[in-house]
């Protein structure tokens, strides 16, 4: 049943602390006019709670002195009254607000340190539906590889202990009328971990207004982007003093630890701490290092292989019979011109890139093929597993459908409430149809864009395409026979600086259209801008590939009947076959894109923290005085998350089995970017990013049936590059119609100039092609068509079938976490069920079990 929603006023402060008293009811989100809270005392009780409880989280705003009179002062003013607003409310909503000023000559730098106390602690614990534990258990981490080892004798150099390692806990939804039966529950110090008190302010921030709330003046995020607040963070564990190799373990915090057995390079070998991880950061940013772990191990076998595959290429070029016949073949082939200006050519002058196509091209590339294709499913049913097993010990396998909150910005802007089927809340509800019609028209723009990147593509067609023939008019006979070669290797560099660029742009764009669209929870949000943005990207970095594999060559007609696009020729081929092309476009996106990033991630955080350093320390000139924990993590740079993270990895996932028939190095490359990735992420996380606000999660999200997508992609699109981009079937072909040790195979696969166009010319020539004399198509070209169109079928038929079979044998869940599961429920039923004999028998209500129909709890006990 739907209601509509009464708007709050201006004055509504977010939590009437008389709500936490017995008897009062609890809305979502409560609230309740300030006119009222101020018949109350405005401060919770603090019984028992620390005299100094710890810095929660710093909110920071800079204020330029020299600017006072300048015109944009009305809206520095309006800030300010912001400012005042908000943090006006955080008080009436039970925080300690405390501020820091740090002035110079010009600039003052305000640091607002934000605490909670125990009894919004507690209040916000029950209202997050927060998980506490009730009693810890030993840690049970394990890993399948160092199982494999000591069952082997082996002994394992991945293995390494970590210090302070964190135990497992059961647990269960906090409630304050409980609060004795939680582990813990005495110190209230250390009863909530950094990491929930993180998450408690973090709503807070997110809900607390300072303005209309019909006009969206509410929530830091909307502050931060209208520029009020310069930054809002929690505060890292201690400082990041360097810690040597050698030293003790005792008294590290936990941040030092991350940092001495994760975040340096020389742990490159050694297994990921993701306990400690997860503690420290939350389940959403250990997932990430999970699976990207995961990922990069197994690479490591698939980089193996095809490397034993690329110097299998590597000897067979130079046994290989066509490849020894156009290089060193008594027959000299007159080739027709490449442009209307161009002259006659040798094929022996294309010995050079024969021999490099020949380097990807061969009867191993089929096999390699069938491996990936079978090593990809593989892959994603063990991460299943993985998933299953970290999501069960880290407790958060139901976190989606029942812990999770609407999004704060959700809440405030759905225009009705309804009734949560699951949890049977009263929560904010945005009508379902509405959602779609904007996810249509969201569609639209998407579309727009991708249009926007065939017009990019075409452009580069046609560059190539000139620049072809403008270098083949050279006079230098090295440019002149490498033509074709240079004008593809410079389009594939303007088509990687038009994705960079193109990228930039639409992410700004998908982040716009996905907050129109509504979405209910973080997980739902971040999977629709994930969806949009890939879509996207997928487009912007694989469009070029396409069409070197599937398109380039295959129009280009015969001579005397060239086709043109905008009036120029069509582009075809060069000698070796449009696969070493591809594999040149592959290495130049893939390698490229890899080698940017990576430099970007090094470089621009080095410099930024150097300035921001620089620029601190000429504030703080003549004091002597070492900054604050709050200025020197404000001297950090902020974290962006982690989709940009993900997307750099599925994209290279995507280079690695989408077409991998044209390029067996690209797991070996990938590889060796993974493993400078993880150290390279890790200490972005620990030493130069601000700490994050912990977030939960079950699995990677969307990301998951991305990786299926592109893995049911890559099998069709290998069997179709292997079909009709490689020479593996015309080979095949000639070897059981005519030679088998393929002696006169390469004037098997040229045609002869028509005889108008010979005449014309008054030479004759020859063309790759399988047609006749007059330029029309060979019963030879019709007869490999069938074989090709025959070989995607049977190859995508096997692959699929053999994915599925092992998408059967491969259960989704481990055995053991079943069993666990099962009996966890079996111990809760059994629990439950002597609580109600004894309660029949004593006929005595049992304070241990909450209460549905009682309202919050006294947070004073």
């Amino acid at each position: 049943m739907l209601r509509k929603r009464v708007r709050e006023e201006d004055n509504a402060v977010l939590i009437d602390m008389a709500s936490l008293e017995p008897g009062n009811g609890s809305s979502y989100g409560s609230t309740a006019h300030a006119a009222e809270a101020g018949k109350q005392q405005v401060a919770p009780s603090r019984v028992g709670s620390p005299a100094n409880p710890p810095i929660d989280f710093v909110l920071v705003w800079e204020e330029d002195l020299r600017n006072q009179e300048s015109p944009s002062q009305d809206k520095t003013d309006t800030h300010e009254i912001w400012r005042e607003t908000f943090l006006e409310n955080l008080r009436l909503a039970g925080l300690n607000v405390d501020q820091h000023d740090v002035q110079d000559k010009v600039t003052t730098v305000h640091y607002v340190l934000l605490s909670a106390p125990w009894a919004v602690l507690c209040y916000y614990a029950e209202d997050l539906r927060l998980k506490l534990p009730l009693q810890e258990f030993p840690n049970q981490a394990s890993n399948w590889s160092a199982m494999l080892l000591e069952w082997l004798g082996i002994p394992n150099i991945l293995l390494e202990h970590v210090p302070d390692t964190p135990p497992e806990y059961y647990s269960c939804q906090f409630k304050a009328s409980k609060l004795r039966w939680f582990l813990g529950s005495g110190n209230q110090d250390t009863f909530f971990t950094s990491t929930k008190r993180h998450q408690i302010l973090f709503e807070i921030l997110a809900k607390t207004q300072y303005g209309h709330e019909k006009k969206c003046f509410f929530g830091i995020d909307q502050l931060l982007a209208e520029g009020a607040f310069n930054a809002a963070f929690p505060l890292h564990d201690g400082r990041i003093s360097a810690v040597p190799e050698n030293s003790q373990v005792l008294g590290l915090t936990q941040r030092q630890v991350l940092l001495q057995y994760w975040a340096r390079w020389s742990k490159w070998c050694k297994y990921q701490p993701l306990d400690h991880v997860r503690r420290y950061f939350g389940e959403k940013v250990a997932l990430y290092f999970a699976w990207l772990g995961f990922y990069t191990g197994w690479l490591l076998p698939a980089a193996v292989v095809g490397t034993v595959v690329f110097l299998v290429g590597c000897f067979l070029v130079f046994s290989d019979v066509p490849t020894q016949e156009l290089c060193h073949g008594s027959d000299g082939f007159d080739m027709c011109p490449l442009c209307p200006d161009c002259s006659f050519w040798l094929l022996s002058s294309a010995c050079a890139l024969a021999q490099a196509g020949r380097l990807f091209d061969h009867g191993g590339t089929v096999f390699f093929s069938l491996f990936m294709a079978l090593w990809a499913v593989l892959f994603l049913e063990y991460w299943k597993r993985k998933n299953a097993t970290l999501a069960y010990r880290w407790d958060c396998s139901d976190y989606e459908d029942i812990e999770e909150r609407p999004r704060p910005q959700f809440a405030a802007r759905a225009p009705t409430t309804a009734l949560n089927p699951i949890t049977g809340e009263d929560e904010p509800y945005f009508p379902e149809k509405r959602r779609v019609h904007r996810m249509l028209a969201g569609s639209v723009v998407l579309l727009m864009m991708v249009a926007v990147v065939i017009m990019c593509l075409v452009s580069i067609i046609l560059y190539r395409a000139i620049m072809a023939v403008i270098v083949s008019k050279s006079e230098n006979a090295f440019l002149s026979a490498w033509a074709p070669r240079i004008a593809s290797l410079t389009g594939s560099v303007v088509n990687l600086v038009f994705i960079v660029i193109l990228s930039k742009v639409y992410v700004v764009l998908a982040q716009v259209l996905t907050r129109w669209e509504m979405h209910r929870t973080q997980t739902a949000f971040e999977d629709a801008f994930t969806l949009k943005v890939f879509i996207f990207q997928f487009v912007n970095f694989y469009a070029s590939p396409v069409y070197i594999a599937f398109f380039k060559g295959r129009f280009v007609g015969y001579p005397g009947n060239y086709h043109t696009l905008f009036g120029v020729r069509n582009e075809e081929c060069a000698a070796g076959g449009c696969l070493i092309e591809l594999a040149q476009e592959l290495l130049v996106i893939m390698v490229g894109k890899q080698v940017i990033n990576n430099v970007q991630e090094v470089l621009v955080p080095k410099l930024r923290g150097c300035w921001q350093q620089w620029y601190s320390r000429r504030r703080k000139a003549g004091t002597g005085a070492h900054p604050a924990p709050w200025e020197a993590d404000y001297q950090l740079l902020p974290c962006e998350g982690l989709f940009h993270e993900y997307l750099e990895m599925v994209l290279q996932f995507g280079f690695v089995t989408i077409f991998v028939a044209a390029c067996p190095l690209a797991p070996l490359f990938a590889l060796l970017n993974n493993w400078v990735e993880i150290r390279l992420d890790a200490r972005k996380f620990v030493c130069e990013y601000r700490r994050p606000v912990a977030e939960r999660a079950q699995d990677i999200g969307i990301w998951f049936h991305i990786l299926a997508g592109l893995t049911h992609l890559a099998v069709i699109s290998n069997a179709f590059l292997l079909a009709f981009s490689s020479d593996f079937l015309p080979r095949a072909y000639y070897r059981w119609t005519r030679a088998p040790d393929l002696r006169g195979f390469l004037n098997f696969t040229l045609a002869r100039a028509p005889s108008a166009f010979a005449a014309a010319h008054n030479r004759t020539c020859r063309y790759r092609a399988f047609r006749d004399d007059e330029g029309h198509y060979s019963q030879t070209y019709w007869t490999l068509l069938a074989i090709r169109l025959a070989f995607v079928i049977v190859f995508e038929h096997v692959v699929f079938s053999i994915g599925r079979l092992l998408d059967l044998l491969v259960p989704d869940i481990p055995e053991s976490v079943e069993i666990k599961v099962k009996r966890e429920y079996y111990l809760a039923k059994q629990a439950l069920a002597e609580n109600e004999a004894l309660l029949g028998a004593s006929g005595v209500k049992d304070d241990r079990l909450p209460s549905s129909e009682s309202g919050p709890p006294s947070l004073g006990s």
